[in-house]
């Protein structure tokens, strides 16, 4: 039996909304995944077990939730979706900092 499943979880910046992605497209039995990134929603329609998406999820961001868990509804998409003309920047979750010594030398030198 086919159900919808929305979880909320952050979706920050596009490397969070493709970590997510790829995490709950792992579980069997999925057919859709939409991902609403103005409500920090994933939405998730099949015949996977909510259980199962959540703690997929979850092993990415913890304070993930379920939000409903019901039949999956026919929507009619009339409306146009906001595109984004630029991708933005990486949440500082997902950025990654190196840390480089500034001086010259390799060593260590006491005197």
């Amino acid at each position: 039996m086919s159900k919808k499943t929305v979880v909320s979880v952050e979706l920050l910046c596009s490397k969070c909304r493709k970590k997510v992605m790829k995490l709950i497209a792992t579980v069997e039995g999925i057919t859709s995944i939409v991902l609403d990134p103005s409500k920090n929603t994933v939405t998730v329609t099949g015949d996977a077990d909510p259980v199962k998406v959540i703690k997929k999820v979850r092993k990415f961001r913890k304070s993930a939730s379920v939000v409903s868990i019901g039949p999956p509804q026919s929507e009619k998409k009339d409306e146009k979706k906001d595109l984004v003309p630029y991708p933005p920047k990486t949440c500082q979750r997902c950025d990654v900092w190196y840390v480089i010594a500034e001086d010259g030398y390799n060593y260590c030198s006491i005197m």
